[in-house]
């Protein structure tokens, strides 16, 4: 039986059962996957649709999928420290380092009135200034097609393309230097734990730790069915942070009871 047989066919129910298995990443050997602890939530987002996590010192970023803001947040309450309107459309990414917060375009809005800025097709990724809010430039995306997930580690950009499956690492304009391919589809948010990235693939409920220099699959989270539906991701202070859009695909209603909310798996 494959991966993907095994896991269509047994789901996260498994993970309940088991505790823990192995699972196997194309090309790259089988990895350890265990049952998620705990999924705490901690509060809504400022507006309701979060599609992006990026943490930082000064707090926690959000990227917010209809409305296309990008807001700070106070990390224990959630109380709003900043709060920028940007020329992102689908919100699918933020990311926050180097002075600049980053934005990913994931194709044109569909849930709220067209804007003058928004992208037409394909993806883009949105630069502002982090200290204003001002808008620097708009980047093509490395692939030219969409996005789920940004993340500034090392210095870098990283960035989940598609077409194919990739983390691709680019400087502050979008200069690529370095990528490693992804066993899952779907792929959204990523994480930095310090040393490796994680990154969550919403159709499986799994958060995956690589080797960021050979791609290599490290470890394994999986989440239930019945947790928040994930979508944004990120890193902080020894656990996940993530978020539930209450978006599905087609950008239906994803039906969820936590949608709108912002949580924590401690890893």
């Amino acid at each position: 039986m494959t991966r993907r047989e095994f896991s269509g066919a047994c789901g996260a129910g498994v993970a309940s059962l088991l505790g823990a298995w192995k699972a196997r990443a194309d090309g790259s050997g089988e990895y350890p996957v265990r049952r998620r602890k705990k999924v705490e939530i901690l509060y809504q987002s400022p507006d309701g649709n979060p599609n992006g996590l990026e943490a930082t010192a000064d707090g926690l970023w959000v990227g917010e999928q209809i409305t296309d803001r990008a807001y700070l947040l106070e990390w224990e309450t959630g109380r709003e420290l900043a709060k920028y309107e940007t020329q992102s459309s689908n919100t699918s990414g933020i990311a926050a380092g180097g002075g600049f917060v980053f934005m990913g375009a994931n194709g044109p809005a569909k849930l709220r009135p067209r804007r003058l800025h928004d992208v037409a097709s394909g993806g883009r990724v949105v630069k502002l200034d982090m200290a204003t809010g001002k808008h620097i430039m708009n980047y093509q995306t490395p692939s030219g097609g969409g996005l789920h997930g940004l993340l500034w580690a090392k210095d870098s950009l990283w960035i989940t393309q598609f077409q194919p499956f990739k983390v691709v690492q680019a400087d502050a304009n979008l200069n690529t230097f370095h990528d490693f391919d992804l066993p899952l589809n779907r792929p959204h948010g990523l994480g930095w734990d310090g040393e490796h990235i994680w990154c969550m693939f919403s159709n499986d409920y799994r958060a995956l730790k690589f080797d960021i220099r050979t791609g290599q699959v490290l470890d394994g989270v999986q989440l239930e069915r019945t947790d928040p539906d994930p979508h944004g991701m990120t890193w902080w202070d020894g656990a996940l942070y993530y978020c539930d859009a209450g978006i599905a695909p087609g950008h239906k209603d994803n039906s969820s009871r936590y949608a709108g909310t912002i949580c924590r798996i401690h890893v």
